[in-house]
């Protein structure tokens, strides 16, 4: 059990537990310090830290997770310690939304002539006031029954290779990078282990900024966390993860704190913050 998870979501993007009831839980799990990374949202950073005001000894960290473009794929950006109140960050990220709803609706018309007959608005209700995504359409398929758990979604229908599957407009992971160490943050490679040609993805990103990526990944066995350890050492970055919870129900969904970084990690990464603001 660990006391740090770097990678928490809620409902502002694709969570199903609100930021009070994250906070709420992780405190009772014994965490000391967690960071809120929503897809394209911060708007669940001001409810997280009113809920922690009843917890002294949980420290959040203000993050968010970016997705960005390459050929045949995307890779994942977390960011950490952003001034999240930037008005520049937030009008980049209310684009990405947008672009948001329209691909998934543009899912569902394409589920629609698969025979797949969920409803928009119902996928709307699910996503509430959070960053519409994926896992939304996913929930709304298992609430019709065309599927047990949200993961059969992802396989068959809404993966990259799935027959229902959208583009959306996305930065470079480049982009993504320089625009975290303008927002005042620092960025980290999100599950690298999907990443592939991972060790010239790394020497692109350090060269634009970027100062860690996960390793202790809850969703990682013990072999992959010590190969990826090596290859952070190798590259001079700060080992990270988490648990990247969302509270979907799967089966074996690993709560938070199954895995983190060590407490050192995050005060390195604060004061590589700091050295940018």
């Amino acid at each position: 059990m660990a006391i740090v998870d770097l990678h928490l979501h809620t409902t502002a993007s694709d969570g199903r537990l609100t930021p009070t009831e994250l906070v709420q839980l992780v405190a009772r799990r014994g965490l000391k310090v967690v960071a809120l990374t929503d897809h394209d949202s911060t708007e669940g950073l001001d409810e997280a830290f009113e809920a922690a005001r009843a917890f002294p000894e949980l420290t959040i960290i203000p993050g968010i997770e970016l997705s960005t473009d390459v050929p045949g794929a995307e890779i994942h950006i977390l960011a950490y310690f952003i001034q999240y109140r930037d008005a520049r960050l937030q009008e980049t990220l209310q684009k990405f939304r947008v672009g948001r709803v329209e691909r998934a609706r543009r899912m569902v018309e394409k589920l629609r002539k698969l025979g797949v007959e969920i409803e928009w608005q119902r996928v709307q209700e699910i996503a509430g006031e959070g960053a519409v995504g994926r896992p939304h359409i996913a929930l709304a398929m298992v609430e019709k029954g065309y599927i047990s758990q949200t993961h059969e979604a992802f396989d068959r229908y809404i993966g990259r290779n799935g027959p229902a599957y959208v583009e959306r407009e996305k930065l470079t992971h480049q982009e993504a990078v320089s625009l975290i160490k303008q927002w005042g943050g620092v960025a980290v490679l999100a599950h690298p282990a999907w990443v592939s040609n991972l060790n010239d993805t790394l020497e692109e990103l350090k060269a634009v900024g970027l100062v860690g990526m996960e390793v202790f990944y809850a969703q990682y066995s013990p072999e992959t966390i010590q190969e990826l350890a090596d290859i952070a050492k190798r590259h001079g970055l700060l080992p990270c993860g988490g648990s990247d919870y969302h509270a979907l129900g799967n089966p074996g969904e690993p709560l938070p704190g199954t895995m983190g970084p060590p407490p050192e990690v995050v005060e390195r990464l604060e004061k590589l913050a700091m050295e940018r603001a």
